[in-house]
């Protein structure tokens, strides 16, 4: 192929005011993070970065590329000299590369350097009327053409393409700092972090196992979706801190009304995920609730619960349909595996009628009837974390029944 370099945009980073180098200097790090491994250099320019290709598989680039939050959109791109004759002769060997036979066209021109002796829409007639001339097949649309052939010019030479493909967006992972996401297993969840992660929010991950009340299995396909996570990562790798719940599950079973025992657990969860966010330096707490989605999440659920911690707590599914959920868990490779059928402690005993404006008061007066706090208190001590990177090989259900006693002997 001709293409020899990638053209990366920043998008809202450009947005930021004095802070903006700092932004730019995590994109550039996350950016070099992800490459290594691959044989290609990254040059950064004060309003792109540009990739150039060293014969390296433009697959494998765009593959990583993919993986980089920060990034509003790329392009491959040919790279040559600002004289009009190169850029002429790079133009039709561009247009003949992509076999475009019996297409429209439209050249636009870019002119960053003005200081060139052209003006945009005198390199655009010159190199239209070249390639036209030259290129029998094609012919010229300005307002609905089938191909586009961009040409930047700026200070230090041209460039030349054809597409600019999507990226993830956002800001770069972890320049927002560090929260922590309460996973469960389900379709939610994984997708919460993966939204976090592409506002720029590093993430460590908590999850509540019950074992043997709930199967290894939940436990092992939470691992595997942090291996998916990892991938966008600053370093593929996350923490997981897995929480020996089973005993408080077992005391909410036998003290809690059926009616509040989701929402009496999901108050020992916060209570939890508070403290081990305060021990692993977390700024917030995220989690996958979306407004009304279950019982759980109405807002008068979510103020009871909610009112157990004062830390701040990111829902970025709160507005999303399921169907939109459901779409983004596909694009990052989580659906399969969140759609296995093996419950985890908020699903493996749902109550027939849970309550859905829960009072605060009536939680309280549940929660007197067991001594949770000790219980919570326990479970923090007995967290067992793990570091997960996106090529991890851990397997729980090749090495015994509960994941503490798994983790204790790892």
């Amino acid at each position: 192929m001709l293409y020899n370099q990638i053209l990366v945009r920043f998008g809202d980073l450009t947005l930021k005011g004095k802070n903006q180098k700092v932004f730019l200097h995590s994109l550039y790090k996350l950016m070099k993070t992800k490459m290594e491994g691959l044989n290609v250099e990254i040059e950064n320019q004060h309003d792109r970065i540009f990739i150039h290709l060293n014969n390296e598989q433009v697959e494998k680039v765009i593959e990583r590329l993919n993986l980089v939050s920060g990034i509003s959109s790329y392009s491959l791109v040919v790279k040559c000299s600002d004289d009009i004759t190169d850029i002429k002769k790079t133009s039709l060997q561009l247009m003949q590369e992509l076999v475009l036979d019996n297409k429209t066209f439209k050249v636009n021109t870019k002119r960053s350097n003005k200081a060139y002796n052209l003006h945009s829409m005198e390199v655009t007639k010159i190199v239209s009327a070249y390639v036209l001339s030259n290129h029998k097949k094609l012919t010229v649309d300005v307002h609905h053409p089938e191909v586009s052939l961009n040409i930047e010019i700026r200070k230090d030479a041209c460039y030349l393409y054809n597409t600019e493909y999507k990226a993830m967006g956002g800001y770069p992972v972890g320049v927002a700092g560090k929260g922590l996401l309460m996973l469960s297993g389900g379709i939610d969840s994984p997708v919460a972090g993966y939204l976090a992660m592409k506002q720029g929010v590093e993430i460590e991950c908590i999850h509540f196992e019950s074992t043997p009340l709930t199967s290894i299995e939940s436990a092992q396909k939470v691992v595997d979706l942090v291996k998916k996570l990892a991938k966008y990562a600053p370093h593929n790798k996350i923490n997981l801190h897995m929480i020996p719940f089973k005993e408080i599950h077992m005391a909410l079973l036998e003290h809690i009304d059926e009616s509040y025992n989701i929402t009496i657990m999901r108050r020992m969860m916060y209570r939890i995920a508070t403290k081990v966010a305060i021990n692993n330096n977390c700024l917030c707490i995220i989690n996958g609730e979306s407004v009304g989605q279950v019982a759980s999440q109405t807002l008068a659920s979510m103020q009871t619960i909610n009112a157990v911690t004062n830390y701040p707590i990111l829902r970025p599914l709160c507005t999303y349909d399921k169907q939109d959920i459901i779409k983004i868990s596909k694009q990052i490779d989580c659906y399969d595996l969140s759609i296995k059928p093996f419950e985890d402690c908020c699903t493996v005993y749902v109550p027939k009628a849970p309550a859905t404006a829960p009072k605060i008061s009536k939680a309280i007066m549940y929660e007197k009837n067991f001594d949770y706090e000790s219980m919570v208190d326990e479970a923090v001590r007995n967290t067992n974390s793990i570091v997960i990177d996106c090529n991890s090989d851990l397997d729980l259900t090749l090495l015994g029944l509960e994941v503490r006693e798994v983790l204790k002997n790892m």
